[in-house]
Parts: structure tokens; sequence; C-alpha cells
């Protein structure tokens, strides 16, 4: 045997040895390193740790504000909030989005612009297990049916929610405004935190004039949850801030008149308190039904009223623009006055045509008769507005300067939108030469002024343009913003109050703002006394008159009328016939109410649209004076 291969017992137990406290002291290793990660999880990191824990059972969830109630004047509710039910989904909960929405839908009645728009929602949720809704108003039956299939319809939430009612419909609809649903775009621009758990945001009017008082501060609720994601208990709560309640100048009551004096009819209405400036009505019609939109239209019923020839959807108050007509008279003629272009005295002879100087064309009053028949005669300043003499302001157009002229009518509020928080109403139009050398390319000439002289051109007003002015006349150039502010907690908005509007008080003499009012209140209470010596409203509305109304009735073209012909409203289609305008105040010597009605399309000033301020103006007016009930 070789002596190699003998075997070496001492060897061998050396080397079992050696292994085995090889392997304990690699055993011993690994403990301590276990014993290192241990205390470094339980001690270094247990905060951190521990929060993660927490946050796989318990949940910060905002808690949505109840919006602020709108009231008018006299108390009367124009905006609440009505509790619903609304189906919402929490995207950490859902393993298939798809699958989910099919077995929804056979539950809950939605459509693909439904989907389409949770989509977008639920792609830009703001924050962890946030709910989205799908749908927010569900009816009993489908509340019934997603409680009996819960079990199979994991991250589905069916949630009680505070949605906006407004309970007058279609009467205030354009007056207050609404609430839509937030957009895309909004949360582009919305703080995160302060609307985490609001799905609708003030889109126009009144709710978005003062959205920061109205939204609130949102609240927090800390909850516990099982391993299914479903609400155990709730650990902590931080009630939210409901909004602000405001009042406004509205008064319902006499929004209802004006609403029944239009009869069904197309235009606007507006009535403002010249001693604060208060909007007490403000009706364009046909209106619309705001709560249509607060949670969402089909678009079915939207392509109905966008496409209706009557434009429900437009407000003619704010952003219908027209031409004034004669009812621009009365501010012409206080710049004439003030410019040294006309006084009292001054006469013309009114043969129904007025010519300028080397020209053959005929601009033409209101009395003119095909084949030169018509005209008031002599006219003086006060005759010519209570007449409404179309040539006396035709001769005084032209001796006025309009770079003198323009800047005057500014200081009535033309051109600009002068009210305090009806911040989406267009300005009309006050046309210069400059204005019109930018937008049309041509020179200013002769006939633009004798035509703006009249209301008529490139002159453009808005119904509530036309009530400040009548506000401005009854204050004799006292300046006071129309506003639909009347109260609330803090009377907060989004933007800064403009400046006040210097008074033009000094623009005339005190005696000439009277002697204004005088031909005025003549419009309405001079009856006849010989040929052409009534006042033009004084058939439609003089008579009867349990006080004195100073008014001035307009009659706009839409359509031209060439020369030597006249157009009858009969022959023409209904949406070219002359708009209607009527401008009013009362009492005249201490006025209450001003107004300012339009009836689109529907003829002559004095005939169709006195008759509905007077209504107005009755309905305001006498419970005041103490002559009729409300």
């Amino acid at each position: 045997m070789v002596a190699s291969h003998i075997k070496d017992p001492n060897r061998e137990q050396r080397d079992f040895t050696s292994r085995v406290i090889a392997l304990f002291l690699l055993a011993l290793l690994a403990i301590f390193v276990l014993i290192a990660r241990m205390i470094h999880l339980q001690v270094a990191d247990y905060e951190k740790y521990r929060t993660r824990s927490d946050q796989n059972r318990i949940q910060m969830q905002p808690i949505g504000p109840p919006r602020g109630l709108i009231f008018d004047r006299n108390g009367v509710l124009l905006a609440d909030n009505r509790p619903v039910f609304s189906l919402n989904l929490v995207a950490e909960r859902i393993k298939d989005l798809n699958g989910l929405l099919g077995d929804l839908h056979n539950l809950v009645e939605f459509d693909d612009r439904d989907v389409d728009s949770f989509k977008k929602r639920y792609e830009r949720r703001r924050r962890p297990f946030e709910p989205v809704p799908l749908k927010v108003v569900l009816t009993d039956e489908e509340i019934a049916a997603l409680a009996v299939n819960r079990f199979r319809l994991p991250g589905v939430v069916v949630a009680p929610e505070l949605v906006r009612h407004y309970p007058l419909g279609t009467l205030m609809g354009h007056a207050l405004g609404s609430v839509r649903r937030i957009s895309e775009d909004d949360l582009k621009v919305l703080d995160p935190v302060a609307y985490s758990a609001t799905q609708f945001i003030g889109k126009l009017g009144v709710e978005r004039v003062y959205e920061r008082s109205l939204h609130g501060q949102v609240g927090y609720e800390q909850v516990e949850t099982d391993a299914r994601g479903r609400q155990r208990q709730v650990l902590d709560r931080q009630p939210p801030v409901a909004g602000q309640n405001l009042s406004l100048q509205l008064d319902t009551h006499l929004q209802e008149k004006a609403t029944e004096a239009l009869a069904g009819r197309r235009g606007a209405v507006v009535a403002i308190d010249p001693h604060t400036g208060g909007i007490l009505a403000m009706v364009s019609n046909p209106g619309y039904d705001p709560n249509l939109f607060v949670t969402g239209i089909s678009q079915t019923k939207y392509k109905e009223l966008s496409e209706d020839p009557q434009k429900p959807l437009f407000n003619r108050v704010t952003n219908g623009q027209y031409a004034p007509g004669s009812t621009f008279k009365p501010m012409v003629a206080l710049c004439g006055l003030a410019l040294g272009a006309t006084n009292w005295e001054r006469v013309v002879v009114d043969h129904g045509f007025f010519k300028l100087p080397g020209q053959s064309r005929l601009y033409r009053d209101w009395s003119w008769t095909k084949g030169g028949g018509g005209g008031q005669g002599i006219v003086d300043l006060t005759r010519a507005i209570y007449r409404s003499s179309n040539v006396y302001f035709f001769d005084l157009g032209s001796r006025l300067n309009i770079n003198d002229f323009a800047p005057c009518a500014a200081k009535f509020g033309y051109g600009r939108n002068t009210s305090l928080d009806v911040l989406d109403a267009l300005g009309g139009r006050l046309p210069d030469p400059v204005w019109k050398r930018g937008a049309k390319g041509e020179p200013w000439y002769p006939g633009d002024s004798i035509n703006m002289a009249v209301g008529q051109g490139d002159v453009l007003v808005t119904p509530l343009q036309l009530a400040t002015v009548a506000a401005l006349i009854a204050n004799r150039g006292h300046w006071v913003r129309p506003r639909l502010l009347l109260s609330s907690d803090s009377a907060l908005a989004d933007w800064d109050p403009p400046p006040p509007i210097p008074d033009i008080t000094n623009l005339v003499s005190a005696q000439d703002w009277e002697r204004l009012i005088d031909a005025m209140e003549m419009v309405v209470h001079r009856g006849n006394m010989g040929y052409g010596q009534s006042g033009t409203a004084f058939t439609a509305i003089g008579q009867g008159l349990q006080y004195r109304m100073a008014g001035k009735s307009g009659t706009a073209q839409v359509v031209g009328i060439k020369q030597g012909e006249t157009y009858s409203d009969k022959d023409l289609n209904e949406f070219e016939r002359k708009h209607a305008w009527f401008i009013a105040f009362a009492p005249a010597d201490a006025p209450q109410i001003a107004v300012s009605v339009l009836v689109e399309n529907g003829g002559g000033g004095s005939a169709v649209a006195a008759p509905v301020a007077r209504q107005v103006i009755d309905a305001y007016l006498l419970p005041l004076l103490g002559l009729a009930e409300r």
C-alpha cells in the first residue's frame, strides 16, 4: 500500500472543525445583518414605513363645501343646492376600466359623450383615490341596481352630493348665470387643493363673477378602509366651510312682470334704481333653463336650443348690440348744447327730409311719405325731442365735429361696459374717424355724422347701456355704475372694483338738464293740441298715468331703404323688421326707476315698446307710491 492513501483521522478532524467554524461564522454574520436590517427598519425608517402602512388602510378624503345660496332683494331664493346621488369611480381600485364600464352600462344609463368626458377627468384626476364622477344624478332604480351588484363592482362608489339648482328656471336664466361642470381647461388654472372635491364652477353671470365667495372652503375626512377599499370608519373630520350667501338687487316680481309684458316676443327689458345703480330686472326673452346645463346637457337638447331661430341662449341684455335709433337723441341734444352747436331757441324747418349742401341724397324723417309729403314744420329742440324730429337732429349732426362729439358721447357710457359686476357685457360701438379708418379703411364722411345723430349708421348699443343712460339722465348727470349685488357676507369677487365714473352734472347747466327732462315728459304726457303737437308715446301710454314719466321712443332700421322708396313691415321678413326701443324713468322729478325696453323686429317704438315700459314701471312704482297693491 502507498502511504499517501492511508487515512489520517487527525487531519480529517481538523478539516471538519474548520468547516463547522466557517459555517458558524457565516451564519452568525447573516444573523447580524438581519438584526441590523431589522433595527434600521424598526428604528431609523420607522416613521416612513408606518406612514406607508397607514396609507394602505387610512385615507384623507376631501369634502366639497356647499355652494353659497343666492337670493333676490326680497329674500326669494334664486339658487340653492339639491341633494342627489352620483356614480363615481376610484382608479386605484379598478383593474379593468373598460370591462367595468361595460358592466355599469347594463345597470345605469349613460352615453358615449358621458364616457369621453369621464375619461378626460379620469386621466387628469388630481389626487390618489379621488372619486371621478361618471354620472352625477342617479335615479332611484339605478341606485338600487348598483347596491345589489356592489360585490362585483370594485372601485364603484355611489355618494351623496349637492348639485346647483335654480328654482325659477327660465325666469332668471340670463340674469343669474349658472354653474357648469369643471372642464379640462379649468383644471389647468384652478387651485387643486381648493377644488379637490368640487365638480362644478360658476361659468356665467353672477355665478362666475362671485365664484370665490360662493365656492367656500374644502374640508377633509380621515377614513379607515378594509383590504377591498371599503370605508370602515371615520377617524377624524374637518368640516368644510359653506360658501357665502349673496343677495341681489333683482326683484323677482318685477322680473315676472317684465317677462309677461314682452308677451313672448323677442326682446329685452332692463330696470335700474337710479339711486344705487341696482339692476332691478334683467330680462332677455326668450330665455333658457340653466338647470339643463348644470350636470351636462344632452347633445339633442343642446342642438335644439342652439339652432332655434329665436336664440334662447343669446343674452340680448348684455350681448345684443343694436342701433339705438331715436333713443340716442337726448344725449345728442345735451352734447349739442355743451358743444355750442345748438340751443333751446334755435329752430329748423322740417319738411320731412334733410339734404347736405351740394348733394341730392335725402335723409328722411320718420314722417316722410313717398312723393315728398310729411314733415314736422317749425321745430325747436324741445319739439324735436317730443316729436322725435329726425330733420332737426340731421341738421345738428351736420354741425357737430365728430372729434368733439364722440368723446362727449363716451361720457354717457356709450362704447364701453360701465357696469360694476356684469363683466361679460359688451360695450357696444361708438364710431369715430379712427375706428372707421381701422375697421373699414375709409375716411369719416359728413353723412356718417348725420346718421349717427339719429342713432343709425355704425353706432351700436346694448339694452343695459340704454338703461344706464336713462338712469344717468334721471340723475341729472350723476353717475352710478349698474350692479347686481345687493349684499353678501363679505362681497368678495375675483376682480378689483373699477374706479367710479366722473359725474357729468356740469356738462350743461342745471336748467338745461331740467328742460331736457321736460321735453322727455312731453314724449309721454303731451296730448293732441293741434296738428303734430302730441308726444310720440302719448297715444300708446300717456293716458291714465298716475305719475309723471319721462321717456324717449326709438325705431332702429335693420335693412337699408332705397332712396325714394318706403318699406312696410308686413312686406319684410320677420327678422328684417325694425327694432322697437323705449327708455324711460319715473317719477320725472324724483326718479325711483329707469327702464330700457327692446322689442326685436317689433316695429314702431312708441306703439310696441312703450307699453312694455309702462307695465314694468307701474308694477314697481305704484306700490311705492301707495297707489296699488302688488
